[in-house]
């Protein structure tokens, strides 16, 4: 999948400077069959209202962004607040006429590819990424791109590790991968959308990772002071900025340690779980670094005692069961 570097983003910028319509003519592959004779997006009974969410969506965040954000000189006159239609067009590199009938709710088909490209030029966070793609109809593999640049290595490690659950997380505690012990313990991640992937997300929301957590108050805390740290590194980022806004707003708990202001790094301790099949589970947790300048790591839980030892076998032996023969 082609990815629009700031480079590129600076050459169109200059472009679109220089003469604004000329730079017009710098646009996808598909724009000639967009803007010639839209393709009809298949019909499903909710097209209409999704298009024009689409189009409204597109329109906010299209308004939200100086000129400047994006490499454009600022412009002292401007009848409406943000970007121009053409300016968003010429720096996704898409056609000025396809765009403005996306935004007008048009019933054209949009590629993942120029989907990207948007949502890039409109600099969405994750949420919003994934919010755009849904209204497109479209799906997004750039989502998961982490997971697919994770090396065979370390998910070969991963399944060796069971039964001890082992799962590798990013520097803004996104899950990237983990194995069947990890999915035993704190359910089946993979029916979750990418963006709620996420240890910090999945502490304060999901039922069954606060209900299995007996220190969830000293978990939380410290988890939320780890996430507060290593955001220092990345506070003009929208990914970050996006998980504690809907954090905020979803959990007034977190709400509530965010503004303490705490820090702390990341530490090798103990976590205890009431697991509903099998019981206590006491686990010594170890992160094992992969990218240290990244924030990636792999973290491991292996039993603290005996009987959380016969126990994480027992979870193993339930979910190979559950699983059958077949694997």
């Amino acid at each position: 999948m082609p990815i629009s570097t700031p480079t590129a983003i600076e050459r169109r910028a200059a472009a679109l400077s220089a003469d604004p319509i000329a730079a017009q003519s710098g646009r996808h592959a598909e724009t000639s069959r967009a803007e010639t004779g839209a393709v009809p997006a298949p019909g499903r009974p909710d097209g209409r209202l999704r298009r024009m969410e689409l189009a409204g969506f597109l329109r906010s965040r299209r308004e939200r962004i100086a000129p400047e954000q994006v490499g454009l000189p600022p412009a002292s006159r401007r009848r409406t607040p943000g970007l121009r239609r053409e300016e968003v067009a010429t720096l996704a590199g898409v056609g000025v006429t396809w765009y403005t009938w996306l935004e007008q709710g048009r019933d054209i088909n949009a590629s993942p590819q120029v989907l990207d490209a948007v949502a890039r030029t409109l600099l969405l966070d994750p949420h919003e990424r994934a919010h755009l793609f849904r209204l497109a109809d479209a799906p997004d593999g750039a989502a998961e791109q982490d997971c697919q640049s994770l090396p065979p290595t370390v998910r070969a490690l991963l399944d060796q590790l069971d039964p001890y659950p082992a799962c590798v997380r990013n520097a803004r505690l996104d899950i990237l991968a983990w194995n069947d012990a990890y999915t035993s313990l704190m359910g089946d991640l993979g029916e979750l959308p990418f963006e709620e992937r996420n240890s910090l997300w999945l502490v304060f929301t999901s039922r069954r990772c606060r209900g299995a957590m007996l220190d969830w108050q000293d978990s939380t805390r410290r988890l939320v002071a780890e996430y507060r740290a290593a955001m220092a590194e990345h506070l003009a980022e929208p990914a970050w900025k996006c998980l504690v806004t809907r954090l905020s707003a979803a959990s007034p708990e977190f709400a509530e340690l965010w503004e303490r202001h705490e820090i702390a790094a990341p530490e090798n301790l103990t976590k205890r779980y009431l697991h509903p099949e099998v019981g206590l589970l006491q686990l010594n947790y170890t992160h094992l670094w992969l990218g240290q300048r990244l924030g990636t790591r792999m973290t491991t839980y292996t039993p603290a005692g005996p009987d959380t030892e016969a126990r994480l076998h027992e979870l193993h032996e339930l979910h190979d069961r559950r699983r059958g023969p077949a694997g």
